[in-house]
């Protein structure tokens, strides 16, 4: 499997498709491929390793929903525990009955944050849950789902700080990271004498705005009560993705890691280390299928991961997350694999790497 996955790896930065890769696969706790090409920083030149830290988008919330399950198994939390119990001042304007499986599965009913959200805001911890806690609901939390692009972050990172009394990154580090043995590799908020270890992230071109009349067809868009999915100013294009203050922040919705760190994770999970046999089969079931309130396409959730990634990888016993510049992870209880991807070249809506090695990994394990 290591040589199928280096040479599509090595196809793949020579032709120019990707600038640089990470690929990682475990089974069982074993690392079947490890695999690195291309160069971290175009700039400089500087190689990509398998140790260096990638930005990558919503391929965090993944590891995010981890920290919840091990907390969940530890009895530090319940999935239908009311988020307004831990956190009161979640409960107003009718969000009282919102669950943190409503949260894992999107069904939380507050998917936007207010529409002038900047990079620095994200970056405040407490003002963002402030927003949140003060937003009304899209919908009657538990009947519809919708992804929660920013705000799934700091929904379950606060519950998370409720429940323990630390800091998201701080639990993190104590209940997955470390454990696993993959500190300094699995991030929340990078510190900063790690910064430079991180892979630059970069795009070939930025995407032309959308006019407006076509922003107003697309649900993601839409704004609801001053109120937005996809704040303008604050999309995770490659300046985003760069900045020191994003880099540092708590901002799980997110993460910076590296394949072998967030493979690792999925591993754990699906050996026993850090769930039982029965959540592992209860957070990757289906809990909510239809039509996204928020995207607009045909979703299905388990409790924190996709059900079926993309084309390519659409089996039921595929879970996991695709971060929104190409990057994924993801763990299929099929053939007992997971797997990581990190790039650093921004490819939005574009999982062609994603499907092209997936594929590949599970083609192999057969």
């Amino acid at each position: 499997m290591r040589k199928i996955v280096q040479e599509i790896a090595d196809e793949l930065v020579a032709s120019g498709a990707e600038r640089g890769l990470q690929i990682a696969v475990f089974r069982r706790g074993e690392l079947l491929a490890d695999v690195v090409a291309g160069v971290a920083d175009a700039e400089t030149g500087r190689p990509f390793t398998s140790d260096t830290p990638v930005y990558a988008t919503s391929t965090g919330k993944g590891v995010t929903a981890a920290v919840v399950h091990v907390l969940a198994e530890r009895g530090a939390l319940d999935y239908d525990t009311p988020i307004a119990e831990l956190w009161p001042e979640f409960g107003a304007h009718g969000k009282e009955r919102a669950t943190i499986r409503h949260a894992l599965s999107h069904q939380a009913g507050v998917p936007g944050v207010p529409v002038a959200t900047t990079p620095e805001d994200l970056a405040d911890w407490d003002g963002m849950c402030a927003a949140i806690a003060g937003a009304e609901p899209w919908w009657e939390p538990g009947t519809r789902c919708g992804y929660h692009p920013q705000t799934f972050g700091y929904l379950l990172g606060e519950v998370v700080r409720r429940a323990t009394g630390k800091r998201f990154s701080q639990v993190l580090e104590e209940e997955v990271a470390g454990p696993l043995g993959v500190s300094g590799e699995l991030f929340c908020a990078v510190p900063e004498a790690e910064l430079g270890r991180l892979a630059r992230i970069e795009e070939v071109a930025p995407p032309p705005p959308l006019p407006d009349a076509m922003r107003d067809m697309i649900p993601f868009f839409r704004v609801v009560g001053g109120y937005t999915a996809a704040p303008a100013a604050a999309m995770p294009d490659a300046a985003f993705s760069n900045r020191r203050d994003v880099l540092t922040a708590e901002i799980p919705a997110g993460g910076t890691m590296t394949a072998r760190a967030v493979a690792r994770v999925y591993d754990a999970l699906l050996s026993g280390e850090l769930v039982s046999p029965a959540r592992l089969r209860e957070l990757s079931a289906p809990a909510v299928s239809g039509t996204d309130e928020v995207t607009g396409a045909p979703a299905g959730w388990g409790l924190g991961y996709a059900i079926g990634l993309s084309p390519a990888l659409s089996a039921p016993t595929v879970f996991g997350m695709p971060g929104s510049g190409g990057t994924a992870a993801f763990a299929d209880t099929g053939t007992g694999l997971a797997v990581g991807i990190m790039k650093n070249r921004i490819t939005p809506g574009d999982f062609a790497t994603v499907d092209r090695i997936g594929a590949a990994v599970l083609s192999a394990a057969r």
